[in-house]
């Protein structure tokens, strides 16, 4: 198959863009010390989005920290419910984007 060449995948990565996901932490942290859960979840959560919206700075809300603290460091949700804004980061870097990360729901019901 042949590639396409041009500026369409490097536009298409610059657009302004705002998506909700469920993220399943519990199968990315299984098998994890119970002592670095809430961090690893953290990085889990920033991994997630930088292949979800192809930008290396991802910026994590309050709301959504507090949330994977709430329970402590051992005990973080299995689910989580984000919205992730790929946004203009002209402050900084013209051209640039960043990405940020913002708690949707307070918590999943149990299926």
């Amino acid at each position: 198959m042949a590639e396409r060449k041009g500026k369409g995948g490097a536009a298409r990565k610059e657009e302004v863009v705002t998506r909700e996901y469920t993220i399943n932490l519990h199968k990315r942290l299984h098998g994890c010390t119970f002592k670095k859960k809430a961090p690893n979840a953290i990085k889990e959560i920033r991994k997630f989005a930088q292949k979800a919206m192809g930008t290396n700075d991802v910026r994590v809300d309050v709301k959504l920290n507090k949330h994977i603290w709430s329970s402590g460091i051992r005990s973080v949700p299995r689910r989580v419910r984000v919205r992730i804004a790929r946004r203009r980061n002209d402050e900084e870097m013209p051209r640039r984007s960043s990405t940020l990360l913002s708690l949707l729901l307070r918590s999943l019901p149990r299926v």
